[in-house]
């Protein structure tokens, strides 16, 4: 009975990964693929399943290859300063575009800068972050009490959340770590790490 439990453990191991993946990208293309499928359904006598996901994508692509241009580039930037100026748009437009450009520019200006270890209390407790931001003269109310702190978000195990911190600089240790890589332990919880790493918190 045990080596029967020990093999079904083993499958469904196996098993549920797969499972999981393959249900979440399919569940994602069909979210995208119905954004403009139920559109295209009313226009089109003969809809394709996954049309809507190939139109998205290629709307997508288009916008990035128009906004690599100066001159729509600087309109869409009117365009966006007057739709943020409606408050209830902004207090939902203007969180998840900081949101998106934060992870999009990576490693870049205004992105997620470095990986840290971050010194919770003086027992030697550390935590893994990521530095967000290191000045604030854009927010001159934290600016004038940020007392030399920046800000290294600390992203929460089995779960996109997470919570911000105003560190003093002395309390971080600075990691030679890519930054996807600490995302990923992160999440996981540091469940699984590869062999090769190198990286020694």
């Amino acid at each position: 009975m045990k080596q029967l439990q020990k093999i079904f453990l083993q499958g469904l191991v196996t098993f549920l990964p797969i499972a999981l993946t393959i249900y979440i990208v399919y569940a994602g293309i069909s979210i995208v693929d119905n954004f403009l499928g139920n559109s295209l359904r009313q226009v089109l006598p003969v809809y394709i399943p996954g049309l809507g996901f190939l139109l998205t994508i290629i709307i997508i692509l288009l916008l990035g290859l128009i906004l690599n241009n100066i001159l729509a580039s600087g309109i869409f930037e009117k365009i966006e300063q007057k739709i943020t100026q409606v408050p209830f748009i902004k207090a939902i437009y203007s969180p998840l575009r900081d949101l998106m450009n934060l992870f999009s520019k990576g490693g870049g200006p205004g992105g997620l800068q470095k990986v840290v270890l971050v010194d919770i209390a003086d027992n030697g407790i550390r935590a893994l972050g990521l530095v967000t931001r290191e000045n604030f003269k854009d927010v001159p109310a934290i600016d004038q009490n940020a007392g030399g702190r920046i800000a290294v978000y600390i992203p929460m195990s089995y779960g996109l959340g997470g919570f911000t911190l105003m560190v003093p600089r002395e309390r971080i240790t600075p990691l030679d770590m890519p930054i996807e890589k600490a995302m990923s332990l992160a999440i996981t919880g540091w469940v699984k790490a590869e062999k090769n790493d190198g990286e020694k918190p």
